[in-house]
């Protein structure tokens, strides 16, 4: 084994010396292996980064999880639920929660000199996290949280409705509400947001949660629903049916029933959508890693078919077809081996550099972000390295069969 080693590095050192088709074979075998590592670590780093990036979007705003009145699904309007401090602290101690809200939701319409649109109005308290909320903002501030006592008159709204209706952050606007009677609100805009998904940018209007109950006329334990952000997207199923065991067929005191549905029923097409890229990135990875086992197993078989004197010369010195194939499976070890270096600089390269500078952008209307998003995995890189030198490794295998046809004297006058 040591000799075999000792044999292929030497040979490996002396690359192309004399043997001009073998060493275009070593250049073709490198890149083959560099362009398929890299592409696959760019391809799974880009899905990873697009599902990452959708859903923490689309959670972000939405929860894991809403307790809603079973009747809110089948209503135009949301409908009133009792969620009581008793409630909520009862699903926030379950092991996979990380955060519970309760929300007023109400249809309405924002119009302006010139301009009018149907919105709905969110409003929150001061228990809502606005972390990702001021994430997403393009313009103005929230320096105070909303309030479920007073009434400030501040909105937020998103940037496609401030392109639609002509607003910007300090601008009044009015906003009028359709119930037996027209009621109307004037309101100031204090930060304007884009998360890029058209249903939240199209209509969603962030306020006090004190406006929008008492425009809903609820009792003081009534809301129109509650979110509950769980610690990790792989804990949903768990989380849901923990929720559901809790609160699934029960009623309030008002006789309304109980839901909860997680995000992936509300949003469907979104998270199918994100399941097909999947299906994508593992059609990638076949296409390159029988690109790279093609270009080394070519390589390799060229350059033992123009060593075919060297390897007669050890046949007659008395070397057996095993010896010398580990001397031909390490050489070939070694092309692998530089290729997968300059293959991982490339593909984790690219992938900070797109990471910082957005070298590649989107359509954010089409794929709800305005660049590629990248997420880079090291346990995703590791495995893809693993896989793609085990899979070169056994595909090697079969051109070193062609050693054992080798004839020592006929090899030897070989030109």
């Amino acid at each position: 084994m040591n000799l075999a080693w000792f044999m292929a590095r030497r040979l490996y050192g002396q690359s192309g010396v004399g043997h001009r088709a073998s060493r275009t074979a070593i250049l073709i075998a490198t890149a083959g292996v560099t362009l398929g590592l890299a592409i696959m670590i760019i391809a799974i780093s880009v899905v990873l980064g697009f599902k990452s990036e959708v859903q923490n979007k689309v959670v972000g705003i939405g929860g894991h999880i809403s307790i809603l009145n079973y009747q809110t699904l089948y209503a135009s309007e949301a409908q009133p639920i009792v969620i009581t401090d008793r409630i909520m602290r009862s699903v926030a101690a379950l092991p996979e929660v990380a955060h519970v809200q309760r929300y007023c939701s109400k249809t309405g319409m924002l119009k302006t000199d010139d301009s009018f649109q149907g919105i709905l109005f969110r409003g929150i308290d001061k228990r809502y996290d606005l972390t990702f909320l001021r994430s997403q903002l393009v313009e103005g501030s929230i320096d105070a949280p909303f309030s479920a006592t007073e009434s400030s008159g501040r909105i937020v709204i998103s940037q496609q409705l401030a392109q639609q209706l002509h607003l910007a952050v300090g601008d009044k606007v009015f906003a009028y509400f359709f119930d037996q009677n027209l009621r109307a609100r004037r309101f100031t805009v204090i930060a304007i947001y884009a998360t890029h998904l058209n249903e939240y940018d199209s209509r969603l209007v962030f306020c006090d949660y004190k406006t929008i109950h008492q425009l809903l006329g609820f009792e003081p334990d009534q809301s129109s629903g509650a979110e509950i952000a769980v610690r990790d997207m792989s804990l949903l199923p768990e989380a849901s049916a923990r929720v559901s065991a809790l609160l699934g067929h029960k009623q309030d005191h008002y006789g309304a029933n109980y839901t909860a549905p997680t995000i992936k029923d509300t949003y469907p097409h979104i998270f199918a959508w994100l399941d097909l890229l999947d299906v994508n990135v593992v059609v990638i990875l076949i296409l390159m890693i029988a690109v790279a086992g093609f270009t080394t197993i070519s390589g390799l078989l060229i350059i033992i078919l123009e060593r075919t004197q060297f390897i007669g010369v050890l046949k007659a010195l008395g070397s057996d077809n095993r010896s010398l194939r580990h001397i031909f499976l390490y050489y070939a070890i070694l092309i692998v081996g530089r290729g997968m270096i300059v293959g991982n600089i490339l593909g984790i390269g690219f992938c900070i550099l797109q990471n910082r500078f957005h070298l590649v952008s989107l359509d954010a209307a089409t794929y709800y972000v305005d660049a590629v998003p990248v997420l880079l995995s090291p346990t995703w890189v590791i495995v893809v390295n693993i896989v793609a030198f085990l899979t070169s490794t056994l595909a090697l295998l079969l051109p070193t069969l062609v050693i054992s046809h080798i004839h020592p004297a006929r090899s030897i006058r070989f030109e």
